[in-house]
């Protein structure tokens, strides 16, 4: 089913005749407006019959002005296919607040009049961007810093506290967890329980109103979304962009038998994608999925999204089961879907930040790689590589004596996945990351072996069992000087390869310190300080606190670290780093070196090719066995020393040997990196 793209806007606009209401739906015989008293929002006060032009229907009337809550009702065939319900109020789904009364959902319309003062977003390209994953609640609740009333809330994300907490740390860019307006499951409520990662929409347009504070939810929906945009506004003004991670692919409205919201009921067939007798199909695991093989949930998306990089100011998008968005009317993806295109041709969303992530559980669902120009992806590759490389594969050489694995497929993923994204896309096309939302905190990979979510209510069902984590010995907490020194030590090596490693690196929010979740890999319903960002920290905590520091400043320093292209044999590619790469003896690497599984030390010189920056050449030296070994520092054309700019072994280079030559020995503590700048 196709439709021509509306003519004018849907949802609420204010028109010279009072306010406009535009609704699509091709399957409906009426829709119907309901306007609610002021005093009481469960009080239908006025009610007005939508006329149709084609699959729109609209209304217009003065009543429909800032303020004012209101709902639809809609009729239409009854087909399995279709859930019309003429007593139902629904949701307007291009609503801009969504607000809660004792019976049900209520759309708002609001006043979008906002101030930016001329600030402006920094626009960090996309070589310089550092990616900080985070919960708009679980950043500022606990941190004493931002005043009570504001912490866990939009304002206190906006506070100077947080703004300056990001700007000290070095990341360029917050990608929140889902803002748009959302609930909790069914299952989740009768279990006591609620959704804390929001990924379970309600509407697409409207902010979720519980971050907002208690007096801009008291004042309204035109409050939250000030306060929104006024978060937006101060981490634009202290250099930080803001990405949203939007929930596309499905909704709250969930199976068949859960809560009907919205879509299902205005135009069921229309929206989600069911076989002949009204099945969903389900791509998700959320019990439904929009039917992106039709017009009206490609124009909900992009339309959407326009509000909010045009409206709110935002900078970027990461999508979330991207594939499902992809995927056509015969359910299989393919990377040229008019929506994915779409996208990618809007004049304002292709100066966006686009971030897919590149899966879903439908057939053939596994698309990394797969997005093509424009698009940065979740590299799930990378994840896997770097936690076998420095966890797997340790607890394999304790076990067997061998730890299985060499240094190829972990040289690869460091360079920036060439064997994953092609020439033409370049190493910018990698979102590399250790660890996210989902999974265990970078502590707890290092501190268990098996997940423990008993506290979800799923007896310890939910979440990954294959996390590819070590717990160096004893499971959990423990006193052990030795098993902590080892943690931590690993800890810096994740941190220091992913900051490293050529691609756009993402850092979840309290790795930075080591944060614990206490084993649980999947806190998706605990909302408690199991979750929220600790502001107290042990010594150890702040000492890795000063790494992650240190290896943003390094990373922002040196540009042969951030590669925008892939470079080529023989050529001279610019703006991508000239790479080669040494064994132990500091010879060229042979194949033998490659394919050894017992080769775990590796020498990567990189020289940066520079269109807008000075040349800079860096060396990183790998060691990724339990015991001490030595490493002759490579000749090469151009090179007369070697800085030491940071070692994974221990957290200060105080008291320490900083200047070597080509040629010189050097001793590698166990399982370290070590950074250099090679100089002239």
């Amino acid at each position: 089913m196709t439709h021509a793209r509306p003519s004018a806007p849907l949802g609420v606009r204010m028109t010279s005749h009072g306010g406009e209401l535009r609704v699509h739906s091709a399957t409906a015989d009426s829709l119907e407006l309901c306007l609610f008293d002021t005093n009481d929002s469960d009080w239908v006060f006025k009610t007005v019959p939508m006329t149709r032009e084609g699959d729109v229907w609209f209304a217009r009337t003065r009543s429909l002005s800032p303020g004012r809550l209101y709902a639809l009702r809609a009729t239409g065939p009854k087909t399995p296919q279709d859930a019309f319900d003429p007593d139902r109020l629904l949701l307007d789904p291009y609503g801009r607040g969504i607000t809660r009364s004792a019976t049900g959902w209520r759309s708002v319309v609001v006043d979008d009049e906002f101030d930016w003062q001329g600030i402006e977003s920094p626009r960090t390209s996309l070589d310089h961007t550092v990616v900080y994953e985070m919960h708009v609640k679980g950043f500022s609740k606990l941190n004493p810093d931002v005043p009570a009333e504001l912490r866990g809330t939009y304002a206190g994300l906006a506070h100077d506290a947080s703004v300056a907490a990001l700007q000290d740390l070095g990341v360029t860019a917050v990608e929140l967890l889902p803002v748009h307006a959302f609930t909790s499951e069914q299952r989740l409520i009768k279990q006591g329980l609620e959704n804390y990662w929001g990924y379970n929409t309600l509407g697409f347009f409207a902010p979720h109103a519980p971050y907002a504070s208690d007096a801009a939810q008291a004042a309204g929906a035109g409050a939250v979304l000030r306060e929104f945009k006024g978060m937006v506004k101060a981490l634009h003004k202290g250099g930080i962009e803001v990405i949203l991670d939007v929930v596309y692919n499905h909704t709250a409205e969930e199976g068949p038998g859960g809560p009907t919201t919205s879509l299902r009921g205005i135009d069921n067939r229309g929206y989600y994608r069911q076989d002949a007798h009204g099945g969903y199909i389900d791509t998700t695991g959320c019990g439904n999925t929009l039917d992106f093989g039709q017009q009206a949930p490609q124009d909900l998306v992009l339309d959407s999204l326009r509000y909010w990089a045009e409206q709110v100011q935002i900078d970027g998008f990461r999508f979330d089961l991207a594939a499902t968005l992809g995927r056509g009317e015969n359910l299989s993806f393919d990377p040229q879907h008019p929506l994915l295109q779409g996208i990618l041709n809007d004049p304002v969303l292709s100066q966006r930040k686009l971030i897919a992530e590149p899966w879903d559980i439908g057939p053939d669902g596994w698309k990394t790689g797969a997005f093509g120009d424009g698009w940065t992806e979740w590299n799930d590759r990378y994840r896997d590589r770097m936690r076998d490389f420095w966890l797997g594969d340790i607890a394999r050489a304790r076990a067997t004596g061998s730890a299985g694995s060499g240094i190829g497929r972990f040289a690869t993923r460091l360079a920036g996945s060439s064997n994953t994204f092609s020439q033409q896309r370049g190493p910018l096309a990698s979102l590399n990351f250790i660890t996210a939302h989902d999974g265990f905190t970078l502590a707890d990979l290092t501190a268990y072996n098996e997940k423990h979510n008993e506290g979800n209510g799923e007896s310890n069902r939910d979440g990954s069992s294959n996390n590819n984590s070590f717990n160096h010995g004893v499971e959990g907490a423990t006193t052990d000087a030795a098993i902590l020194d080892t943690r931590r030590r690993a800890m810096r090596n994740l941190l220091g390869t992913l900051l490293l490693s050529a691609g756009v690196p993402m850092l979840t929010a309290g790795d930075e310190y080591g944060r614990t979740q206490r084993g649980n890999n999947n806190a998706y319903c605990q909302d408690s300080e199991l979750t929220w960002l600790s502001w107290k920290r042990e010594a150890w905590q702040t000492d890795l606190f000063g790494v992650t520091k240190r290896l943003l400043q390094l990373r922002r320093e040196n540009p042969a670290l951030r590669p925008v292209n892939f470079g080529m044999f023989g050529e001279t590619v610019p703006s991508a780093s000239q790479m080669d790469w040494f064994n132990d003896e500091g010879l060229s690497m042979s194949e033998e070196d490659w394919n050894s599984a017992d080769e775990r030390t590796l020498q990567y010189l990189a020289a940066s090719t520079p269109e807008f920056e000075e040349l800079n050449r860096i060396l990183l030296v790998i060691h990724a066995l339990e015991e001490p070994t030595s490493v002759t520092l490579p000749e090469h054309a151009g090179v007369e020393g070697f800085t030491l700019l940071w070692d994974s072994s221990d957290d200060s280079l105080d008291d320490r040997e900083t200047e070597f030559v080509p040629g010189q020995e050097l001793a590698v503590s166990p399982t370290s990196m070590q950074l250099y700048r090679a100089h002239g």
